[in-house]
């Protein structure tokens, strides 16, 4: 039996394996003032090349540090990337979030019945950027959460 194996849009992915080390911008929110924290991210590839892991870790001045772990793949009959998204707020995703690629950058797109947040991720010159968007309920508009900019280690 031939066993399935992974495609561009799986390949497309790869660009993001290694460790890297920057700053997160974080915006004004309920949860604090606009502040910097320092920013480690790893990618790794799994499940025979056909899921990429994504650990997400950020501490701030005062100690204090967030962290999240997503599992990328791709929906074979649509051909869209997949993330499944945990973090330390402890609010499960209601379904993996959708995306799509488009000039090299992937967007994806999380939705609960709490809020919308709209990431696109990008590594462009050795420079990993991965920023997001919030839209609160029936809002019509994105309002920026956070901007991670990192370097490979």
């Amino acid at each position: 039996m031939d066993s399935a194996q992974p495609g561009s849009a799986h390949e497309a992915l790869g660009g993001f394996i290694g460790q890297w080390h920057g700053t997160t911008e974080l915006a004004a929110s309920v949860r604090g003032p606009a502040r910097t924290a320092a920013a480690d991210v790893t990618y790794t590839r799994a499940a025979g090349g056909f899921a990429l892991v994504q650990s997400y870790r950020h501490t701030e001045a005062d100690g204090t540090h967030f962290e999240g772990h997503g599992v990328f793949t791709v929906d074979p009959d649509h051909q869209e990337v997949l993330w499944y998204y945990v973090d330390s707020l402890g609010l499960p995703p209601e379904a993996p979030a959708r995306g799509t690629w488009r000039d090299g950058m992937l967007t994806v797109e999380r939705r609960s019945n709490r809020v919308t947040a709209r990431h696109t991720f990008r590594v462009d010159d050795g420079v990993l950027t991965h920023r997001a968007e919030l839209r609160l309920g029936d809002a019509p508009d994105f309002s920026p959460f956070m901007t991670s900019v990192c370097t490979r280690v």
